[in-house]
């Protein structure tokens, strides 16, 4: 029996259709991701079936005895609460249950006969709402979920008032799901949660809450792990989906490709039809011509819908010039600040060091708070470490990506807004036509009405896309993006991953397709979709320190799973390294060995750099001549070109290790 269901939901504001009719059934333990593009009604439809809004007609109910909970964006709290009495109101009705148990437990030693009767069943009754309210032994999860969810013990004593908008958002949800409601309505719960408490979340809704789940959510691994059923919003209706957001992908692109093509059948039938008419209207067959056409008026009123397309993305974007081989290096850098309260000082990172290297897509994780925008502007010289050294590369065109962006003209329209975005950021040495810059902004899903908008009109997320595209158009050579999909729907999320996507192996054929841009990427982003498409280094944040770990979120993750230990820690190394060659931080077991001399000891940083350089622009040209699959018709040049070319991959881990050497 369904715990929760809505039928026949239609919804217009103005001339807009929202929900036209539609259905939605749950039953108790159903787990349901709602999907579409922002504006499509996800957010809508979840009011709805949280009662907090009305339709126009059809009806919601939820099974008697039932309770539904809703994740509100914009949380009431008392700001007398403490953060812990806060999310402890999460048990004020089971608390109130308990007292009215107490009071017919009284009365009992004065009853008798049918008053006790009477009583003996309010006592059953109020027994069983307090057990599906979660008892109270349920109160001492206050601090897992807490935690679970970002917040530090110290923290359990603040007064609500002190807490930020994040920090509050974070807190009703953490009271919701302690409330352990039948049917949990979740409007983009990981909005202001870091990755740990990402991975938390998902942990708790797939494995310890109980009742019905339906989500409305951004985050694709959060999808795939939570949800068994995929609806998704589109043109005001409802199409359900078996499985997880990947099942949904594949079975989405089958049933496309079905319409597209019922859809084209019909176009031709339809231009077939206009041909002859245009040919017999003023002839012998006037009549008859007449009539077919009124025939395909009618057939025109009730057509296929094309299918909402997300084509393969086509875009060419400007190449940006060349940079250096080495992008950024930072040799034992550290930030500390002196604590307001003069309790010590706060350190956000010490004695770090790394290198980007040109084409290296670096992606920057940890904590909220943890110092990862600090960072990012002590690389890009915005703000001086404490202590270390930061050098940046040779000819750099810097495109900066921050979450807070001025609109300097809001009554302008879109595609004037790029052009100037784009003429702004270089100086006026780019500027697109108008029709590049409409192809350029139907290439990150603005449709032609879209593109007449006027800034002011334009959601976050759609503002966003916006100023994301005139960067890419704006021929930098290194992109630095701080939390870039923070306000993008999934569409719009997977063409970002598309453009900044690294150059990567085709399994088919075994040779590297291109990136569509070529440059280097520095990613701020809990997104780890994203970061998995995108980056293969990683700056990772822990709350004490942050250290650099060489591959993809998901290498990261895995290692740190198998070793038990941070993927960065002493005790588990990321990578099998060359001999000799020591994991930045990694304590040496016999520090008072003498060290056996590499044969590059001799050379400074800088020219270990440049010699890096060169033997990496060599390594590419070897490269080339592999991929060229007339190589291989000379087997002895081909392995000689190949014992090059592993030549060069040694010299270049020997000085990447001297490099280490000298630069900790």
């Amino acid at each position: 029996m369904p715990v929760l269901a809505a039928t026949n939901l239609t919804l217009v504001h103005g001339h807009n259709v929202v929900l036209d009719s539609v259905s939605l059934s749950v039953e108790p333990t159903d787990r349901i991701g709602i999907v579409g593009r922002n504006g499509a009604g996800k957010s809508t439809l979840i009011k709805l079936l949280a009662g907090i809004s009305r339709p126009d007609s059809g009806s919601v109910v939820l099974q008697r005895g039932c309770r539904s909970g809703y994740l509100d964006q914009s949380p009431r709290l008392d700001p007398g609460d403490t953060v812990r009495s806060a999310a402890a109101r999460a048990f004020e009705r089971a608390h109130r249950l308990q007292a009215e148990l107490h009071a017919v437990f009284d009365r009992m030693g004065d009853a008798a006969g049918d008053q006790l009767d009477a009583l003996l069943k309010e006592q059953a009754r109020l027994e069983a709402a307090i057990d599906a309210e979660g008892g109270l032994s349920a109160e001492h999860e206050v601090a897992r979920v807490l935690q679970g969810l970002g917040f530090v013990d110290a923290q359990f004593e603040l007064p609500v008032k002190a807490l930020s908008g994040g920090q509050r958002a974070r807190l009703a949800l953490a009271r919701l799901l302690l409330e352990e409601p039948a049917v949990l309505l979740l409007d983009e719960p990981t909005n202001h949660l870091d990755i740990d408490g990402r991975e938390w979340l998902e942990g708790f809704l797939a494995d310890d809450f109980k009742g019905a789940v339906i989500l409305i959510s951004h985050d694709r691994y959060l999808l795939d792990r939570v949800v068994s059923r995929i609806v998704e919003v589109e043109h005001a209706r409802l199409i359900d989906y078996p499985g997880n957001y990947a099942d949904f992908r594949r079975i989405r692109a089958e049933r496309r490709l079905t319409q597209h093509r019922a859809w084209e059948k019909q176009q031709a039938g339809f231009k077939k039809e206009a041909a002859y008419i245009r040919q017999y209207k003023a002839g012998q067959r006037a009549k008859q011509a007449k009539g077919r056409e009124s025939r395909l008026e009618r057939a025109k009123e009730h057509a296929l819908e094309r299918p909402l397309e997300l084509a393969e993305l086509r875009l060419s974007l400007p190449k940006p010039r060349r940079s250096g081989d080495v992008v950024a290096s930072a040799r034992g850098i550290s930030k500390v600040y002196p604590r307001a309260d003069g309790s010590g000082d706060l350190v956000l990172f010490r004695d770090l060091s790394l290198k980007i290297q040109r084409g290296e897509r670096w992606g920057v994780i940890g904590p909220n708070g943890a110092g990862k925008t600090t960072l990012i502007r002590c690389l890009l010289g915005l703000e001086t470490p404490t202590s270390g050294e930061v050098t940046l590369g040779a000819k750099l065109d810097i495109g900066h990506f921050e979450q807070h962006r001025a609109v300097d003209d809001p009554e302008r329209t879109l595609i004037p807004h790029i052009q100037s975005r784009i003429k702004h950021q270089t100086g006026g040495e780019v500027a697109l036509s108008e029709q590049e810059a409409r192809n350029l902004a139907g290439s990150f899903l603005f449709s032609g009405e879209d593109q007449d908008k006027q800034v002011m009109v334009l959601s976050g997320g759609e503002l966003a896309r916006a100023d994301l595209a005139a960067l890419l158009a704006s021929s930098k050579n290194l992109l630095v993006l701080d939390e870039p999909t923070n306000h993008l729907d999934i569409p719009a999320a997977e063409r970002i991953e598309t453009v900044l996507a690294r150059a990567a192996e085709d399994p088919k054929t075994g040779r590297k397709t291109e990136a569509v841009y070529d440059g280097s990427v520095v990613l701020i982003s809990h997104d780890r979709a994203l970061l998995d498409a995108v980056c293969d280094h990683l700056i990772v944040f822990d709350g004490d320190n942050a250290a650099v770990f060489p591959g993809s979120y998901t290498d990261y993750k895995r290692h740190a799973e198998r070793a038990g230990t941070p993927a960065w820690s002493p005790e588990s190394p990321p990578r099998e390294l060359p001999a000799g060659q020591k994991q930045p931080g990694a304590v040496d077991p016999n520090p008072d060995q003498p060290k056996a001399k590499s044969r590059f000891s001799w050379m400074g940083l800088d020219a270990i750099e440049a010699r890096m350089g060169e033997t990496e622009t060599k390594m590419g040209e070897l490269d080339r001549q592999l991929g060229d699959a007339d190589i291989w018709k000379d087997v002895e040049h081909a392995n000689s070109v190949t014992e090059a070319r592993d030549a060069l991959r040694a010299e270049l881990d020997e000085l990447e290790t001297e490099w280490l050497r000298k630069s900790s």
